[in-house]
């Protein structure tokens, strides 16, 4: 059954674009030109993947996306953006969107983003059917990693994260101590190494942390900035 993606752009030429090729690479689109339709839909029955424009009338993007994560909805949600400020781009990172694209952007570059995350959501949900393998568990002190379930565990209880976060968790929890620049966690987690991106691994981390630190037993700062990269250290024993 073909992935259902809800597209969400005011400007009609752009959304008709974007939902063409969609459609001939074998999806199935639902569009939507305001945030209010967008989140409404969401609500009612949500879509495998959300194309979310940034400005919109009535709700925009950011506040559809705000609006869906305080829901406890992890749908993927790719945002589209024609502001080049940092703040805009940071910001909807920062209220859960999953990645974002600048206009004008070609219709390759969005169809790739499209099959990542959808491939990453894909076996988030077939992980979580699967039992657990506790020889593939990764642990840092008392946080527990099962990737065969893409699970995160702090002593028994589960954190919630998305595809991306998990992916990017891991990739840490595998390589403890060892330093990785945003460039080279784009490459190896996103899957691209697109210059004027890095703002996407920043915001991911800074999720990840907010998410590891909300419990203070859990230790502290474990994931560390270290010159211009980032690690995860080894947890105290």
């Amino acid at each position: 059954m073909p992935s259902h993606i809800l597209v969400a752009e005011d400007q009609a030429d752009i959304r008709d674009l974007i939902v063409l090729n969609l459609q001939q690479a074998g999806y199935q689109v639902q569009a939507v030109a305001d945030g209010s339709a967008a989140l409404a839909s969401q609500l009612e029955q949500a879509a495998d993947l959300l194309v979310l424009d940034l400005m919109m009338p009535g709700l925009d993007g950011l506040e559809v996306c705000k609006a869906l994560r305080a829901r406890g909805r992890a749908t993927p949600i790719l945002m589209l953006t024609a502001k080049s400020t940092e703040l805009d781009r940071v910001l909807g990172l920062e209220l859960g969107a999953d990645d974002y694209l600048t206009k004008p952007f070609s219709m390759a570059e969005l169809l790739a983003r499209v099959k990542a995350l959808l491939r990453r959501a894909a076996l988030l949900r077939a992980a979580a059917l699967a039992p657990a393998s506790p020889a593939q568990t990764v642990r840092n002190g008392e946080l527990e990693i099962l990737p065969s379930r893409r699970e995160v565990r702090v002593r028994g209880g589960v954190l919630e994260f998305t595809a991306l976060e998990f992916e990017l968790l891991l990739h840490f929890a595998s390589h403890p101590g060892r330093v990785y620049s945003r460039a080279q966690l784009l490459d190896a987690v996103w899957g691209y190494t697109h210059e004027g991106y890095e703002h996407t691994v920043t915001t991911h981390i800074n999720r990840l942390r907010a998410k590891l630190e909300r419990d203070p037993m859990q230790p502290q700062f474990i994931l560390t900035v270290r010159g211009a990269g980032y690690k995860m250290r080894d947890a105290p024993a």
